[in-house]
């Protein structure tokens, strides 16, 4: 092997092992995107899915995508193993490169499309489901567009120019994952009775922000190892400026423009604006300079806020925004090679899109190739996921969603000792809704205030050093399911409770909790999380409360939850020192 070759396969296999380590960056900002409960569930489909994407790509996949230059599809040595003649594709891609060099470097890169899909479906797809769904992306419709832009299909003979896969990775992924949000439907309690959406919040941006700065690293394997060669270091490091460019151009203006539009920096937004940049790029960075790549990234940042917002409100729900990200900036990353690719930017651009004296043939071509994969990626990933609902299910059942997919699906926690209060307000019974639910609970309660708002304050407060006589006060403690919080809150706001002290708790009553497992082994600990609210009333009737809660909680299910009542001797006020009743007014 020459010195070249040495190079060469140095080169891909180090970029490869870049792009594998993305992984890592998917796993973290989906899994901190999401919320605690599911954590687990987003980690495995992670894993499983790179090993499912490398057993379909390896057993039909690689064929299928370079086995010959039919147009559609590969039909020539389509499978790779059991002493098959690899010498077929000795010059498929670069000769400098050992096959298994060539084929890991291409296998990272179908695992990328399957991951994206994981995010768009998080926190309600059946962990099977989402497998076998994987395993067809990376059989057959990864390897089918691949075919047409990098095998020598039709669209590579038209002279589609997508250099290292805003179509091919990040747009049919993005195609399977719209589809896939589209099928599902939305997660329990994402959209209210007037059909607004309604904030879920990841349970740590601490984590998201650590996969982004992965994601970021990976990509300078993905986009400058897209040349599978060394031996023009020009060409490597212009593209990877182009690409550190548009990303940090999508950070300032993605950061600015959910300032401007939202009202704060919103660190979400600067995440997946990060990533809009890095896909925008993506399929233009060989063929653009580092200007034009200021300005890709700056529009990509602009828009992936206004798609965030977009698919909301056409209640898609995608919870890590990959429709957003990965369909919409990769789309638009497809028509910047027509817009902005210049001639001689590097070795390997050879044409000149329509900003810089091409006209519009290049563009043209490229909006045939956009369209082409969008109706092919739509209409083959929408068909598995319909043949997977008909057969096994695609969702998780209601009561599977709202407890976690991490108990529902594998039987344990990412964080046995901690669960945050569920930010969305869901119900336990999907098929009433809440504010029916809670105006039926406050109706069932004679003499029950209907609203507390209003109520006067006085002017000027009393200030008392001793208790004085006055209504008696009572603690009532309820403790329940964290998913019926949202219920049980607006019910006692209707019926004159304002003031609320809430903890996230552990335990269990004559049910024994839950089982879960680690690595085979029962977790003595079967505590399940509970959310426990504390309120003090004093002129509200503790038989009105009890009722109204007992109304809104109650499904007839084991673990609705319990009320404990108890005598309150005085209550001080730190800042005024009143006592007893006075001290509650405000706060009651």
């Amino acid at each position: 092997m020459n010195a070249v070759m040495i190079i060469d396969t140095f080169w891909v296999l180090l970029a490869a092992i870049l792009v594998f380590f993305m992984n890592l960056g998917f796993a973290a900002v989906e899994a901190g995107f999401a919320r605690a409960k599911n954590t687990v569930n987003i980690l495995s489909k992670n894993f499983i899915v790179f090993a499912v994407s490398s057993l379909g790509f390896l057993l039909l996949g690689w064929g299928l995508m370079f086995g010959g230059d039919n147009p559609f599809v590969g039909t020539s040595h389509l499978f790779i193993l059991g002493g098959a003649d690899l010498s077929f594709y000795d010059n498929t891609l670069t000769s400098n490169v050992p096959f298994w060099g060539k084929f890991f470097f291409q296998l990272v890169f179908c695992g990328t499309a399957a991951t994206i899909v994981s995010g768009a479906v998080a926190e309600r797809i059946k962990y099977v489901a989402f497998i076998l769904f994987s395993f067809a992306l990376t059989l057959i419709l990864y390897p089918i567009v691949g075919h047409w832009v990098w095998g020598g299909g039709w669209l590579a003979d038209m002279g589609f120019m997508d250099f290292a896969g805003d179509a091919v990775v990040h747009s049919l992924g993005g195609w399977g994952a719209l589809s896939g949000a589209l099928i599902l439907g939305p997660r329990i309690g994402k959209y209210g009775k007037d059909g607004k959406a309604k904030a879920i919040p990841g349970h740590s941006m601490s984590l998201a922000v650590i996969g982004l700065f992965v994601l970021w690293l990976g990509w300078f394997g993905f986009n400058p190892g897209s040349t599978m060669s060394f031996q023009n270091p020009a060409d490597v490091v212009s593209i990877l400026m182009t690409t550190n460019t548009a990303a940090i151009a999508a950070v300032l203006t993605s950061t600015v423009t959910s300032w401007i539009y939202l009202g704060k920096p919103d660190l979400g937004m600067t995440i997946n604006g990060c990533l809009a940049g890095l896909v925008g790029i993506t399929g233009s960075c060989a063929y653009v300079s580092v200007l034009s790549s200021l300005i890709i990234g700056a529009i990509a940042g602009v828009l992936v806020v206004f798609l965030v917002v977009f698919f909301d409100k056409i209640k898609i729900d995608d919870p890590v925004g990959a429709t957003s990200v990965h369909l919409g900036c990769g789309t638009f990353g497809t028509l910047c090679v027509g817009l902005f690719a210049q001639e001689g930017v590097t070795s390997l651009s050879t044409r000149n899109g329509l900003f810089f004296g091409g006209g519009f043939g290049l563009l043209g071509i490229q909006i045939v190739g956009i369209l082409a994969i969008g109706v092919f990626g739509f209409v083959a990933t929408a068909l598995v996921w319909i043949v997977l609902k008909k057969t096994i299910g695609i969702r998780v059942t209601a009561e599977e969603e709202i407890a976690g997919l991490d108990i529902g699906e594998h039987g344990n926690m990412a964080y046995p000792d901690f669960a945050p209060i569920s930010a969305a307000p869901v119900s336990g019974i999907p098929a009433k809704e809440e504010a029916d639910r809670v105006a039926a609970a406050v109706a069932s309660v004679p003499g029950a205030p209907a609203d507390a708002a209003g109520k006067p304050a006085d002017e000027v407060p009393v200030i008392h050093k001793e208790r004085t006589a006055g209504p008696k006060m009572t603690k009532v403690t309820i403790v329940t399911n964290q998913s019926r919080f949202s219920e049980l809150e607006s019910t006692l706001s209707r019926i004159g409770v304002t003031g609320l002290t809430i903890s996230n708790v552990f335990g269990y009553g004559m049910q024994k909790g839950h089982e879960a497992w680690f690595r085979g082994a029962p977790v003595e600990s079967r505590l399940l999380p509970k959310v426990k609210i504390d309120v003090v009333i004093c002129k509200i009737p503790v038989e009105t409360v009890v009722n109204a809660v007992q109304k809104v909680l109650c499904t007839g299910n084991v673990g609705d939850g319990k009320i404990f009542i108890y005598d309150v001797e005085d209550v001080v006020k730190v800042r005024t020192n009143e006592r007893g009743y006075d001290a509650l007014q405000d706060e009651e």
